[in-house]
Parts: structure tokens; C-alpha cells; sequence
């Protein structure tokens, strides 16, 4: 899979793993002490929907774009999602162009309260450069001051954790273009849970065949004991034609209720999304 994050931004995938990321953090944040966000695959932080390669694939159009005129035609919205919708608009007003769209670092840090770390990891320099200028125009709208690092995401793992606030959420979206890349997904998750046993591990993963990603994330969880759910929202059904017909999250040591959370707003998200597939949520490894 040939992953530029410009072309994709937005899309419905994005806003499924953007929603579930912010409940995530909101889930965890119904206890005082503070957190670890580490995003190991942050990219640029903020997407310009009106750029050239936005356009190009159109992609934003039945995703973001979509679900702002359902949710306003809505009689009553979901507070997962209208919590999302509410961020992407304060975003574009703090920037002046209501094509922007940020990227998980800046709306998970727009989630996370002063006594929280954030720490955004990009490999590559020139996108850690953007990303630092992306956090540093939306400041303003951050309790904390995020940390950017131009390191190996996969690496950070083994030198992060565990943290020393004791408590964290690991997000794992990498962009699924070496030929290694499931080698370095499961390395990653193993060693992450064998430094910090009790950390929430997110994984964001492209369905285009089911029976695929469901051998993909068995295979993950080979050698892992810990409570694992999947949250999945296929737009089209199972094994569609299309190149992308659903977006995977995998959750490893799920804060209490999640699930119940996501059995609300998944399927209304769908509908909002005019999808035709389902919208699952599924225990691997129960508690």
C-alpha cells in the first residue's frame, strides 16, 4: 500500500481514527493523574483540503466534508462526533482557512490537559520541521507544550517507555509502504508491552479485504496477552472493489468502557458517512 497522508487526509478513514483516538484520550482523562501521549507516526500536523493533492484525490469529500452537512442536517448528534466536529472548527478558525485539517498530533494535543506529556515523533526531517511549525501556530489552543522529536517511531518505543508518569496511550499509524512494516508493527507491540505492561497501544490499520485484515491482526497478537478489542467501520461492504473499504483500530489494554462508547458512535458515524458496510466492535483477547 503506496501511502501519501496529503492525498488521504480527511477521508473517512481519518475521521474514524481521529474520533476514536480523541475518546481514547478522553477515557483516560477521567482520572486526575496525568499521561503519555506518544504518536510514533505523526506526520506533517495540518493538511491544507484545498491543496493539490487533496484535490487530486477527492478523498476529504466523503469524509470530513460529509459528515459536517449530515451532522448540521442531524437531529441529534452523537458527543464523540460533535466533540470531533467542534475541533476541526476551532483549528480552522485559529488558522483562517477552513480547508485545514489537523493530523492526530494536534488534535490529541488539543485533548490533553497541562499535566499530560505529548511527545510527536516524524522520521522524516523536513515534515518534523512542519509538524513543529503546525504545533506552534495552534498553541494557543494547547494546555501543554507538545514534543517533537525527528527519530525512528518504532525506536522511540524501546527508549520512551515505560513512562515516567506511569500511565500512557501509544499511537501506531505508520504508513504501510516497507516491505517490513508488520515486522516493525508486531516488534513495536512487543516490546512496548513487555516495557509497560499496563500501556494503551492503538494501531491503525487499512481494510481492504476482511479476511485479510483478520489474519493481519491475529498475526500481530501472536505471543500478546492483554485485553485487545478491534473498533472497524467499513463504508463499503466486506471485499468491495474499492481499494479501501474500511479503517481498523486495534486496542491494546482498552480503558473501561470504551467498547460500550464506540458501540454508540460507530454506527451513527457510518450512517452520517452514508456507508453501506458495518461498523463492528470486536473482542480479540477479552478481559
Amino acid at each position: 500500500m503506496q501511502y501519501k497522508h496529503a492525498f488521504h487526509a480527511g477521508n473517512f478513514a481519518d475521521v474514524h481514527k481521529h474520533i476514536a483516538l480523541l475518546q481514547l484520550i478522553h477515557q483516560l482523562s477521567r482520572k486526575a493523574k496525568g499521561f503519555l501521549f506518544l504518536d510514533t507516526h505523526a506526520g506533517a500536523g495540518q493538511y491544507d483540503l484545498g491543496g493539490t493533492d487533496a484535490r487530486q484525490s477527492g478523498e476529504s469529500h466523503a469524509g470530513i466534508a460529509r459528515l459536517q452537512q449530515a451532522a448540521t442536517g442531524s437531529a441529534t448528534v452523537h458527543p464523540a462526533i460533535a466533540d470531533y466536529l467542534s475541533r476541526i472548527d476551532r483549528f480552522r478558525a485559529t488558522s483562517g482557512s477552513r480547508h485545514l485539517y489537523p493530523g492526530s498530533p494536534l488534535l490529541a494535543a488539543s485533548a490533553l490537559r497541562a499535566g499530560d506529556v505529548c511527545i510527536a515523533i516524524e522520521s522524516q526531517a523536513q515534515i518534523s520541521r512542519a509538524l513543529q511549525r503546525a504545533f506552534d501556530q495552534h498553541g494557543a489552543l494547547f494546555e501543554l507544550l507538545p514534543r517533537v522529536e525527528n527519530v525512528d517511531g518504532y525506536a522511540a518505543i524501546k527508549r520512551l517507555l515505560p513512562p515516567t508518569l506511569r500511565r500512557g496511550l501509544v499511537l501506531i499509524d505508520p504508513p504501510y509502504e516497507a516491505a517490513d512494516e508488520e515486522k516493525n508493527i508486531a516488534a513495536a507491540l512487543g516490546d512496548g508491552i513487555t516495557r509497560f505492561e499496563s500501556g494503551v497501544f492503538v494501531l491503525w490499520y487499512p481494510i481492504k479485504r476482511q479476511h485479510e485484515a483478520d489474519l493481519f491482526t491475529a498475526r500481530l497478537l501472536r505471543g500478546i496477552s492483554r485485553p485487545t478489542l478491534t473498533l472497524e467501520m467499513c463504508i463499503n461492504p466486506a471485499d468491495h472493489s474499492a481499494g479501501l473499504n474500511g479503517s481498523g483500530m486495534l486496542v491494546i489494554n482498552p480503558p473501561w468502557q470504551f467498547d460500550v462508547d464506540a458501540q454508540g458512535w460507530q454506527p451513527q458515524l457510518l450512517q452520517l458517512l452514508g456507508g453501506t458496510g458495518d461498523a463492528t466492535v470486536k473482542w480479540l483477547i477479552h478481559e
